[in-house]
């Protein structure tokens, strides 16, 4: 199917896993993962354990969560919600409310568990109950802020 007559819809997401944290609420959310960002597990489904293969503890990688509880019609906020920081559009920002509510965490691997498969990691700022939708290695230094 070429671009033209692709479905915009056809999206197909699976969440590989769940992040369990001691962060309950947004309220106490840190900003980013440099900010007060805990060590936290994060429970896989089963289908994924396989690509767990060969993960180093020690190694930095990216978490991709879905924020699950962002406000998807935000397309303008005062950047840290800070209302002194002049009204920017959403791309401008790393604020977890926008269009398509994608989180990217920057964590150190602590140790890994294979029954059942689970990541403990450092640094994480999502809360108890967000989707994970993948794990992706740090190649280099990311510029994540």
């Amino acid at each position: 199917m070429n671009r033209s007559t692709q479905n915009k819809t056809d999206l197909e997401l699976r969440v590989i896993g769940t992040i369990k944290s001691s962060i309950k609420s947004l309220a106490q959310a840190p900003k980013q993962g440099t900010e007060g960002g805990i060590n936290a597990w994060i429970d896989l489904e089963p289908f994924v354990k396989d690509a767990m293969f060969r993960l180093k503890t020690g190694e930095k990688y990216v978490i991709l969560t879905w924020l699950h509880k962002a406000d998807r019609s935000c397309m303008q906020v005062h950047p840290r919600g800070n209302p002194d920081n002049p009204l920017t559009g959403v791309f401008g920002t790393r604020s977890p409310n926008r269009p398509n509510p994608i989180g990217l965490h920057e964590v150190t691997l602590l140790g890994v568990q294979n029954n059942p498969p689970r990541l403990h990691v450092t640094s994480l700022e999502a809360i108890d109950g967000t989707p994970v939708l993948d794990i992706k290695p740090c190649l280099h230094e990311p510029q994540i802020k």
